[in-house]
């Protein structure tokens, strides 16, 4: 199963290590990333394959919550089809 990860937020050192390790520790799989600084701030989207996940997408969801709550930016992690429905025409 695919799911979304955005991270959104004042750019600073080591987002991507944070965000990764966090992912990793999980047995999530990173298929994609994309990640571009807008002046000062950062944004990233990731493609990343959940199938193996040590938690249910509800719990990963929630955990990337709080772990950007932790790092001082927004993450949120959705179903493939939920983001794919939210940004279609």
């Amino acid at each position: 199963m695919r799911a979304v990860v955005t991270v959104v937020g004042k750019d600073k050192t080591g987002i991507i290590s944070k965000v990764s390790t966090f992912l990793a520790e999980r047995e999530v799989n990173i298929l994609d990333i994309s990640q571009t600084i807008m002046q000062d701030y950062f944004a990233m989207i990731m493609m990343v394959d959940i199938s193996k996940a040590t938690k249910k997408l509800s719990e990963l969801a929630e955990e990337c919550k709080v772990m950007g709550e932790k790092i001082g930016m927004s993450i949120h992690l959705q179903h493939e089809d939920i983001f794919n429905a939210m940004h279609s025409v």
